[in-house]
C-alpha cells in the first residue's frame, strides 16, 4: 500500500478512502463509544423500523456500506476491499466496478431490511459478498483462464464464508447472501473488459429486470413487516 490513492484503481481507493474517513470520523467524534449502537445509527447504519417509519431513511440502504462495528470489522472489511476490489475493478472497469459495489450492497442491506426488519447492521460485507459472487459467475462463462482460476478459488472462499455466517455470532447471513444475489445478477448486466458479447443483450436485459423486481419486492416486504 505505498500509495493512498492508486490511480490504477480509482473507484476502489475511493471506497477505501471514504469508509476509511467515516471510520476515523466515528472515532474522533465518540471516542470509546465508536462501536455502540447508537453511533452506529447516527452514522447511516440499517435499522428497518426507522425506515418503516420515516422513509425518506432509504439512504441508509447505501450509507450502511461505509460503516464498520469495531476494529476487527473494520480491517477485515478493508484488506478484503483492498485486493479483492482491485482485481475486480482490473475486470469490469472502474465505471462498472463503482455501481457494482454500491448496488450490491444495497441488495444486501435490503435482505436484511426485509429478512431481519428489527436488526441494526452495518458493514461492506453486502458489497464484498457481491464482488465475490460476480467473479463466481463469470467463471462458467467466460473463457478467461484468469477469471475461471479466479472464480474457482472465489466459490471456494465464498461458501466457507456463508458456512461461518450461520455459525458465527452477530453476523449478517442475510446481508452476505443478498449481497451474493445482487453481485449475481449484475455480473451478467454488466459488461466485462475485452469481452463485452460475454451475454447477449436478451439475458442483460431478464438479469437487470430480475435485480430490480427483487428489489421492489423486498424494500415492499421490509415496509409492511
Amino acid at each position: 500500500m505505498k500509495e493512498i490513492f492508486d490511480k490504477r484503481y480509482p473507484v476502489t481507493s475511493f471506497f477505501l478512502l471514504v469508509t476509511g474517513f467515516v471510520f476515523l470520523l466515528m472515532l474522533i467524534t465518540t471516542g470509546i463509544n465508536f462501536d455502540k449502537a447508537k453511533t452506529l445509527f447516527q452514522f447511516g447504519a440499517i435499522y428497518g423500523p426507522a425506515i418503516r417509519l420515516m422513509p425518506d431513511q432509504i439512504w441508509r440502504l447505501f450509507s450502511a456500506i461505509f460503516v464498520h462495528i469495531g476494529w476487527e470489522h473494520f480491517i477485515v472489511n478493508m484488506l478484503s476491499l483492498y485486493f479483492l476490489g482491485r482485481q475486480v475493478e482490473e475486470i469490469y472497469g472502474s465505471r462498472q466496478f463503482f455501481f457494482l459495489y454500491l448496488l450490491s450492497g444495497m441488495m444486501g442491506n435490503l435482505f436484511v431490511f426485509a429478512f431481519t426488519p428489527k436488526a441494526l447492521a452495518a458493514g461492506a460485507s453486502t458489497s464484498l459478498y457481491g464482488l465475490f459472487a460476480a467473479i463466481i459467475v463469470l467463471r462458467y462463462a467466460t473463457r478467461n483462464p484468469y477469471i475461471q482460476q479466479l472464480g474457482q478459488s472465489y466459490l471456494a472462499l465464498f461458501v466457507m464464508n456463508i458456512i461461518g455466517s450461520i455459525f458465527i455470532p452477530g453476523i449478517s447471513l442475510a446481508g452476505h447472501i443478498g449481497g451474493a444475489v445482487g453481485g449475481a445478477l449484475l455480473a451478467v448486466v454488466f459488461p466485462v473488459r475485452g469481452e463485452r458479447r460475454l451475454y447477449h443483450i436478451g439475458q442483460r436485459l431478464v438479469a437487470a429486470a430480475l435485480f430490480i423486481g427483487i428489489a421492489i419486492l423486498l424494500f415492499y416486504k421490509g415496509m409492511v413487516f
